[in-house]
């Protein structure tokens, strides 16, 4: 189902502002904080979620992550990874990890904002910064990171009926996981979660 709204027009008012990175622990760090390591600091790191021109309208860019890799192995993710000492800020990095793992050259992206931060079980506090992409862009992978890169248009991610909320008990507690369904890839966990808050932001942007 198309959204009531153009998303992309709504995109300065539903994201935290470029220059003002969002502060303060990640959104969903009550859930998480019994297992994460007391005191443990946690890595910070960076995704890209671009949103890529298309004839039929935007799309978000993922990609299946190869099972070699030490953490989240063969999961669907966005493209990238922590955050290092030489990058300026989490969308330099974002913009890096990109370039480096599905080759998308920095010149093709135009970062728009941040979307809340979110925490990982795997100890990691994100930064999810959304850009608009040209429609000329073309994955290059690199395949010791990444087996396939897909696209998924953005109406169908923003349509709370193709989202599934589940509930399981792991490690002593109920916990809720969201995931999506899409032409045989399963999107859930930690990339789920914040297309739900991206989705949650554009609703709330009037």
């Amino acid at each position: 189902m198309t959204p009531p709204f153009d998303p992309i027009e709504r995109l300065p008012r539903a994201l935290h502002a470029l220059d003002q990175p969002p502060s303060g622990p990640g959104w969903n760090l009550p859930e998480l904080s019994d297992l994460l390591p007391a005191g443990a600091p946690l890595r910070p790191a960076a995704v890209l979620i671009a949103l890529i021109e298309r004839a039929n309208g935007p799309c978000v860019l993922l990609t299946r992550r190869t099972e070699a890799l030490r953490l989240h192995a063969g999961q669907v993710s966005f493209p990238g990874g922590r955050i290092e000492a030489d990058d300026a800020d989490p969308v330099a990095a974002a913009l890096r990890e990109a370039e480096e793992e599905v080759g998308l050259a920095a010149a093709l992206s135009s970062p728009r904002g941040y979307l809340d931060p979110f925490v990982t079980i795997t100890g990691f506090h994100v930064y999810p910064v959304v850009a608009t992409v040209s429609g000329g862009y073309v994955p290059r992978l690199d395949p010791s990171e990444v087996a396939e890169a897909f696209e998924v248009p953005l109406h169908f991610l923003l349509d709370p009926a193709n989202v599934r909320e589940l509930e399981m008990d792991w490690q002593g507690r109920r916990r809720r996981l969201l995931e999506y369904r899409y032409e045989g890839h399963r999107i859930w966990g930690a990339t789920a979660a914040m297309l739900v808050n991206f989705r949650h932001r554009l609703e709330q942007a009037t």
